[in-house]
C-alpha cells in the first residue's frame, strides 16, 4: 500500500487558527503530515525561539495521531528527501500568496520532479490571518483570542511580561 507524507513548512511565529485549519484539513488528506519549522528563516528576529514554537505546535496537535512536528534548515526539497515526503502542504490566502507560492513550487520542482505542492485555501475566517498581523496587533493592545489558539495567548502574554 502506497502511503502519501506531506510536509507543512513555515515559520509559525506564532502559531494561528489558520495554521491549525490547515493542519487539521491537511491531515485529513495525507497519511502522514510533518510540521516543519524553518529554523533560520530570512523573515527576521523572530518573537519566539524555535524550541518555544516547536513546543506550542507539538501541543495544538497532539490530538492528530498523524502529525508530526519537527524543525529543519537548508532546501525544503533535501528535508523532503530526508524525511521520505512526496508533498508540500502550503496554504494561500491571497492573490499575493499565490504569486509567491507559485515561484517557490516552480522552483520545488525543478530542484525535485517528484516533490509535489498542495495549495489550500484557509477557512474564510482566517483568511487575513497572518503571524505577523498578530503580533502587531497583539503589540498594540489589540484582541487576537479568536485568531490563535489559548495556549499562544498564554505565551504572548508571558512575552509581554
Amino acid at each position: 500500500m502506497n502511503t502519501v507524507k506531506a510536509i507543512y513548512p513555515g515559520t509559525f511565529d506564532p502559531l494561528t487558527n489558520g495554521h491549525l485549519d490547515l493542519i487539521a484539513r491537511g491531515a485529513s488528506i495525507v497519511d502522514q503530515l510533518v510540521v516543519a519549522i524553518l529554523r533560520n528563516s530570512e523573515k527576521g528576529i523572530p518573537l519566539f525561539s524555535v524550541p518555544e514554537r516547536l513546543e506550542m505546535i507539538q501541543e495544538a496537535v497532539a490530538i492528530y495521531p498523524n502529525v508530526t512536528v519537527t524543525t529543519f534548515d537548508g532546501l525544503l526539497v533535501d528535508f523532503a528527501r530526508q524525511v521520505g515526503a512526496k508533498a508540500v502542504l502550503r496554504g494561500i490566502r491571497a492573490i499575493s500568496d499565490y504569486e509567491y507560492e507559485f515561484q517557490m513550487a516552480m522552483m520545488n520542482r525543478k530542484l525535485d520532479p517528484d516533490l509535489e505542492t498542495l495549495f489550500m485555501m484557509p477557512a474564510e475566517k482566517y483568511t487575513y490571518v497572518s503571524s505577523r498581523l498578530i503580533k502587531g496587533v497583539f503589540r498594540l493592545g489589540g484582541d487576537v483570542s479568536a485568531l490563535v489558539p489559548p495556549l499562544v495567548i498564554e505565551r504572548l502574554k508571558a512575552k509581554a511580561g
